[in-house]
């Protein structure tokens, strides 16, 4: 058994070091050139600063243990197949929150073990607060120069009161919007909260909304830090087949559509899926 508290600090200080030199490049004059990847998305000098020192420090933590990153290889990428265990990673999630200077962006690192993430930490560069989260263990904040922490928590629905919807700043559809329509049929009174990158997954961890629905594409290193964290505070991430999102598992690295859940034990969210299902 990998002892994961253990690896909690060093993980910190590491987010530390690449969450500085992602700020660096975002106070820096230029911090709004990029280059176009194979996909379309934007790659700045900050994702690429923040992955080598990513990868270089995780190696030192864990060297037994591959390492999985946005900005990882072709190579890296396709012998992912054959690991049980690795550490999954998004070096700067949310890039083009960094380019719009909306300062809504993350680095996210995951530890996934058969499939599943059993350790997630998402860090905000320009605050400096960490939410981490060990799923049977605990789910933390940490703030400040030395990592004093609280307990995170998601909250229950509660009847009568408005349902708050965390909803991605630049992802929309028809889907999404038939969705919202159901829901406030159902519920009533709806509260929308805009948001870039995994900031979503740590308002819900943190007891600061209810429901983070997905039908638009992301990739499995947007979402593991998130679930992990997510789980531990109480919560679900699930596919639109009512089950948690699993890693490693198919060809493509995307993730499938889901709904990151506040309170998973309340009868709305099955009806929800059995719509979706139909």
């Amino acid at each position: 058994m990998r002892d994961l508290p253990g690896l909690v600090q060093p993980l910190l200080m590491l987010c530390r070091q690449a969450g500085q030199a992602i700020c660096d490049h975002y106070h820096a004059p230029g911090a709004d050139q990029y280059r176009s990847k194979g996909d379309e998305s934007p790659l700045t000098q900050a994702d690429i600063a923040s992955h080598h020192i990513l990868a270089d420090g995780l190696a030192e933590i864990t060297p037994d243990l591959p390492i999985l990153s946005e900005e990882s290889s072709e190579e890296d990428k396709a012998r992912r197949r054959e690991w049980p265990v690795y550490w999954l990673v998004d070096p700067l999630d949310g890039t083009k929150e960094f380019l719009a200077r909306t300062g809504e962006f993350t680095v996210n690192i995951a530890l996934i073990e058969d499939h599943s993430p059993v350790l997630g930490l998402i860090y905000l560069p320009l605050t400096g607060d960490a939410y981490l989260g060990i799923p049977g263990e605990f789910a933390r904040r940490y703030q400040g120069p030395d990592w004093r922490y609280s307990e995170l928590a998601t909250r229950p629905l509660a009847e009568g009161e408005a349902m708050t919807i965390l909803a991605s700043r630049r992802h929309r559809g028809p889907r999404l919007q038939s969705s919202l329509d159901w829901l406030e049929q159902e519920w009533g009174d709806l509260e929308r909260d805009n948001s870039g990158s995994a900031l979503k997954f740590c308002q819900l961890s943190a007891g600061e909304g209810d429901f983070y629905p997905r039908y638009s594409p992301c990739c499995e290193w947007d979402t593991a830090a998130g679930q992990a964290l997510l789980e531990a505070a109480g919560g679900a991430l699930l596919g639109l087949d009512g089950e948690p999102l699993q890693y490693n598992r198919r060809d493509t690295l995307l993730s499938p559509h889901f709904l990151a859940i506040a309170d998973p034990t309340h009868a709305i969210w099955q009806q929800l899926l059995s719509r979706e299902a139909n």
